[in-house]
């Protein structure tokens, strides 16, 4: 924001600060965390405390906020609780969506950095990984919570730490306890950190980073979570009519157990066998560029396929009760321009599940990047220079801050009350 927006929307920023802050034990803590949200909100190129401590003014200490952001010992998931209740009643959430960007960085001293592979660059680059957790409804979204991955070079118990990373557990903060875990169980962690706040959202959606594990599909439904998650085209499953059976008992050894016939096949290879003619044009929502929408916007369109199939793999057959694999839906993206399907979903929805809800659910994930590109490019997500976990948690987290209080004024503004964009 220019200075003169932030000035004309402070009250409204220092009531939401009070509500969110309530948290903090002390009068300087909530005092310089309002102070922080306004130097992520204001204009400018970077966001890290020293430039943003030029441009508060006679609010600019910039040793009063450094100290706030890495060492003053708040506990950042006290606000990420106040931030989910106070944004849950404004969104109405119908989904969870679950992602990780990546902060890319030139050195090797901040906590958990590592060579990883990222979306953010689309490859094995130099840089730190964060998994986040957002709420969203068709009109608007929000991050509530987030986890630094710790790589497993990072973690003294695993057989491929580095000495020279665990070495640097101690001057980056890192508590103890924490060791590597994969990104699927920190969602599944946060999923469950959420609902201990009373956050209770019944659908979850996620990319194929998440989806391909069949140990977090199983999770979800555990925890009685309906699920349209992204798969890669080797996930393997039988069809829905593919029924196991016993073979003949040859007299010796163990009496052989239910088995199916035939190997499981490919999602790729199933939705091809159904064919182009199975096929179906749904169109899920209107975009933010000029087209022949309703609105005058661009319709986003595409055609799908959608069976009902058994997804296979040990951890599915560990986990089931009976000879049976359970049915699930499988989704795919087939553009009548394309010769194959491009982009496939498992879920398990309901049977009598509509194939444009199936869609519509699917492709509600754009919540997340449009998350990650307003936080990037407007309030500062990935300008953190510090090098400890404490200040890489209470930065994301007041960024996450800035970030829905944005939402909150684009939702008093528009004529709808939603925050589309």
């Amino acid at each position: 924001m220019l200075g003169g927006e932030l000035a004309a929307v402070r009250c409204d920023l220092e009531d939401f600060a009070a509500e969110v802050f309530e948290p903090f034990a002390r009068a300087d803590q909530r005092r310089w965390g309002e102070v922080y949200l306004r130097g992520l909100l204001l204009d400018g190129r970077r966001k890290s405390v020293e430039p943003m401590a030029a441009r508060l003014g006679e609010d600019g200490n910039r040793q009063a906020l450094a100290h706030f952001i890495t060492s003053s010992p708040w506990d950042a998931a006290h606000v990420r609780s106040r931030l989910a209740w106070r944004m849950q009643q404004v969104i109405k959430p119908t989904t969870l969506i679950i992602d990780d960007t990546g902060f890319l960085k030139d050195g090797d001293a901040s906590a958990c950095v590592s060579r990883q592979y990222t979306g953010t660059a689309g490859k094995v680059t130099n840089c730190q990984a964060g998994v986040s957790l957002h709420l969203a409804s068709d009109g608007a979204s929000a991050v509530i919570d987030w986890r630094l991955f710790l790589p497993e070079s990072w973690d003294p118990a695993s057989p491929k730490a580095d000495p020279v990373n665990t070495a640097r557990r101690g001057p980056c903060g890192i508590p103890a306890e924490v060791g590597h875990v994969e990104k699927w169980q920190l969602a599944l962690d946060m999923i469950d950190e959420t609902r201990s706040w009373g956050i209770d959202v019944p659908l979850a959606v996620a990319d194929g980073g998440y989806g391909d594990t069949a140990a977090f599909r199983l999770g979800l439904e555990e925890r009685g979570l309906d699920y349209v998650v992204g798969i890669s085209t080797t996930t393997t499953a039988q069809t829905e009519g593919a029924r196991p059976h016993i073979p003949p008992y040859g007299g010796r050894g163990p009496r052989p157990q239910p088995a199916y016939p035939e190997p499981a096949q490919r999602v790729k290879q199933l939705v091809i066998a159904a064919g182009r003619q199975a096929a179906r044009p749904v169109q899920w929502r209107e975009g933010s560029r000029p087209g022949s929408g309703r609105s005058g916007a661009k319709r986003m369109y595409s055609r799908f396929v959608a069976l009902r199939i058994r997804p296979a793999g040990r951890e599915i057959r560990k986990n089931t009760d009976g000879p049976e694999l359970p049915v699930r839906w499988l989704l795919a993206e087939w553009p009548a321009t394309e010769a194959e399907p491009v982009q496939f979903w498992l879920s398990n929805l309901p049977a009598d599940t509509p194939l444009a809800t199936l869609v519509r659910t699917a492709k509600q994930r754009w919540r997340i990047e449009h998350d990650y590109r307003e936080m990037k490019q407007a309030v500062g997500l990935a300008h953190f220079e510090g090098r400890t976990w404490r200040g890489w948690h209470h930065h994301v987290t007041l960024v996450s801050v800035a970030h829905a209080f944005c939402t909150l004024q684009r939702i008093t503004r528009s004529p709808k009350g939603t925050a589309s964009a």
